[in-house]
């Protein structure tokens, strides 16, 4: 919307109102600031939660992959085939045999529910999704009675690189007095970080060949983990392999094994957004009001202004620009604002912690130990366009009532 230099120098005017309309200019820094901390409050809150999904998604997946092939009673006899079929198979990157089994714990007295996961050590080695935060991954190696345990675990157990726990398997000898269980002594040779609390409780890792001699598989595994070129498609792209497959194992996509925790994320995600979006659409009442008393405050000066040549498309284009300049400034501040608060995040976090004294981000309720970010440049784009649009909107009725003006009837008693 081109402006002409009257045009201008007046929408400039209107923009800074003298001391007599200190009242006007008060309502409308009023209406910048609601529009500035309702889409900073968009960016922020749009951002933290695609961030929770992203990071949740890359770990949970990171670890599970895309899909999984399940033997039934948890044992898997022909993984050697299945993993030759899933590589074939158009769009598979990756198959993996694993074994994950719960068992117990002990150590110094203090006995833990944990998942023993068999791994390849090659993969075990440069696996990404976790960090090594003390001792080396390189000394689990087959056969050396070494392991890697989660890092909440090793609190929980007051264990450290060097202690040795014993792991309790239910499936033991046979006595006439019936099943033994099986209690072996594992040396912890490194401490690993998942980032997702569940599992850093729980997780022990170990080369495959000795997973199965402490849980008597024999050559056998538990799952084959695979990995897609896409993850939404996974379905699709494992059809082929699903029917191969048939009834001697049972496949179960990322979807399937998360289905209830992804779309509750996706529900909450949409809900958010639009109860959000109310604050800007109350921050751009707020230009209205403001607009509607510029306009009565102004009403002779508009008569004035007809009566040398202005005409109506002007005073539209003047008002409109006055309002939609608020709500762009507001627009920009936001963003600003939003971004700040996004690259300080988990300092803010920590401040608020300190001064409350309250744990804002305990990790075993909010699955991630810290408080994660992904910005999706889309959703700002939407959330800048919707406050633009809605302050556009919010000018409409007073410019519309700044050009309906009529010089006559305000003039006719100056």
């Amino acid at each position: 919307m081109l402006l002409s230099s009257y045009e201008t120098m007046i929408a400039r005017r209107y923009l800074l109102p003298g001391r007599s309309e200190a009242f006007i200019a008060i309502v409308a820094s009023i209406s910048l600031v609601a529009v500035m901390l309702g889409v900073a409050a968009l960016v922020v809150v749009m951002s933290v939660m695609n961030g929770f999904r992203a990071e949740l998604f890359d770990k949970t997946i990171g670890l599970n992959g895309h899909a999984v092939v399940q033997g039934y009673n948890g044992r898997l006899a022909s993984w050697r085939e299945i993993v030759a079929a899933a590589r074939k198979t158009p769009g598979v990157v990756s198959a993996t045999p694993l074994i994950e089994q719960p068992l117990m714990a002990t150590f110094n007295g203090r006995v833990e529910g944990v998942l023993v996961r068999g791994e390849r050590l090659e993969d075990m080695q440069t696996n990404k999704t976790f960090e090594v935060k003390a001792g080396k991954m390189s000394d689990v190696s087959v056969g050396s009675g070494n392991i890697a345990i989660g890092s909440r675990l090793a609190e929980m157990l007051g264990a450290q690189v060097g202690s040795t726990i014993s792991l309790i398997s239910p499936d033991g000898q046979t006595t006439p007095f019936g099943s033994v269980p099986r209690i072996v002594g594992y040396r912890v040779a490194a401490i690993f970080e998942i980032g997702l609390y569940d599992y850093d409780k729980a997780f022990i890792m170990m080369p495959i060949p000795d997973a199965q001699q402490l849980l008597l598989l024999g050559d056998q595994v538990g799952m084959v983990e695979i990995q897609t070129t896409d993850a939404d498609d996974v379905q699709r792209i494992l059809r082929p392999l699903s029917e191969k497959i048939g009834d001697t194992a049972v496949l179960t996509d990322w979807r399937q094994m998360n289905a209830a925790l992804f779309e509750a994320l996706a529900v909450e995600r949409v809900a958010m957004f639009v109860v959000l979006s109310i604050i800007i659409l109350v921050a751009v009442f707020n230009i209205l009001s403001s607009l509607i008393m510029l306009v009565r405050a102004k009403t002779r000066d508009i008569a004035i202004l007809r009566t040398m040549g202005a005409t109506r498309a002007s005073l539209v284009k003047i008002f409109v620009v006055v309002g939609t300049s608020i709500g762009a400034v507001g627009t920009i501040a936001g963003l600003s604002l939003g971004f700040v608060f996004l690259f300080f995040r988990q300092n803010v976090v920590n401040f608020v912690q300190l001064v409350t004294g309250q744990n804002l981000w305990d990790p075993s309720i909010r699955f991630l130990t810290e408080l994660p970010s992904k910005t999706d440049p889309m959703e700002v784009v939407a959330i800048t366009v919707m406050a633009l649009l809605f302050s556009f909107l919010a000018t409409l009725y007073p410019a519309l009532k700044a050009a309906g003006t009529d010089p006559v009837q305000v003039l006719r008693y100056e």
